[in-house]
């Protein structure tokens, strides 16, 4: 028997991720990559001082009920509202999380989809595809400019500032909705105006949605917020499924009150609405965000390197729950 404590990884991933783990534990590696469903997660969880998941594995009180031995939580992620952090501090588990990593990449995969439904690419590659292009017509498939436009930004944290820099590259005005107001230098490096959301889903021409998700902003995106936007306007979501009304912008998009949406999250991913798949004016990816092999690669190392530094007794470095360090 191993003298090492027991670790469960929870996905598949690379095997120099797994180079890197085997020094330091016993591990019971879920190689084929199925998603554990909450009894088989907490069963594996038992006899583990630790776990590396992903955002599609949730902790909740239930399941560190029979997990004893856990000490931590490690996700490679920087979203965390798929595990109770508040079960977790009680139980004395740490939690982490992976920020800072993806930053530039997601932004990158904002500025795509905005860009994606501004323009109608996914729209029209799908009419070509199926063998409806034979000519070319001034008015085919116009969409909404970008360079020039007013792009409003919800939520100012690392990733909305990054979107707000690549949107300068095309002039664009920026105005943004955060909890709380940037500091002035902040503000001022983003070249952007504060505004509060309903001012600023009247005056922009591109909506994009980067807040960590939370029950206060469940459907923080619904009918009534839809109706101030402009029938031209656009709306992007990098941040959490939960944020939208997928029900209410299934209708506004296909009544013609915004143009389009581009959606990389989804309320009940993998699920997603038959009505949003049935329809044209919509954007849809996989949850793809962070997903450059470079950034998915820095982020496993970083969930790892706060799992050894659990592991040998000492903090890590992005821990969430910081109460519960020497519990």
């Amino acid at each position: 028997m191993s003298g090492k404590p027991k670790v469960l990884v929870a996905r598949a991933i690379f095997p120099e991720h797994l180079a890197l783990l085997e020094p330091h534990c016993e591990l019971d590696y879920n190689a084929g990559d199925e998603p554990l469903t909450k009894a088989e997660l907490a069963a594996r969880l038992v006899d583990k001082r630790a776990a590396l998941i992903t955002g599609s594995e949730r902790i909740d009180a239930g399941v560190l009920a029979q997990a004893g031995e856990l000490s931590a939580i490690c996700s490679i992620s920087v979203g965390y509202n798929h595990i109770d952090i508040a079960a977790c501090t009680g139980a004395g588990v740490l939690v982490t999380n992976t920020p800072e990593v993806l930053t530039e990449t997601t932004a990158d995969m904002g500025f795509a989809l905005l860009m994606a439904a501004a323009r109608r690419i996914s729209e029209s590659e799908r009419w070509l595809r199926e063998g409806h292009w034979k000519r070319w017509a001034l008015d085919q498939f116009l969409g909404t400019d970008v360079h020039g436009s007013t792009l409003g930004i919800v939520g100012m944290g690392r990733i909305g500032r990054a979107i707000a820099r690549r949107a300068r590259g095309f002039a664009m005005n920026v105005v943004y909705h955060n909890r709380a107001r940037l500091a002035p230098e902040l503000e001022a490096q983003s070249a952007a105006q504060y505004l509060d959301l309903d001012s600023l889903l009247r005056v922009s021409d591109h909506v994009i949605l980067v807040l960590p998700y939370s029950v206060e902003n469940h459907h923080l995106i619904g009918a009534s917020q839809l109706a101030l936007m402009k029938p031209y306007a656009t709306l992007s979501n990098i941040a959490r499924g939960g944020l939208i009304d997928e029900r209410a912008l299934c209708a506004a998009l296909r009544e013609g009150r915004i143009a389009a949406a581009a959606l990389d999250v989804f309320e009940g991913e993998p699920q997603v609405l038959e009505e949003l798949l049935a329809l044209r004016n919509v954007v849809l990816t996989p949850h793809l965000g962070s997903a450059s092999r470079a950034t998915r690669d820095a982020m496993a190392r970083l969930a790892i390197a706060n799992l050894v530094a659990v592991l040998a007794g000492d903090k890590p470095p992005c821990l969430v729950n910081p109460q519960a360090w020497g519990h």
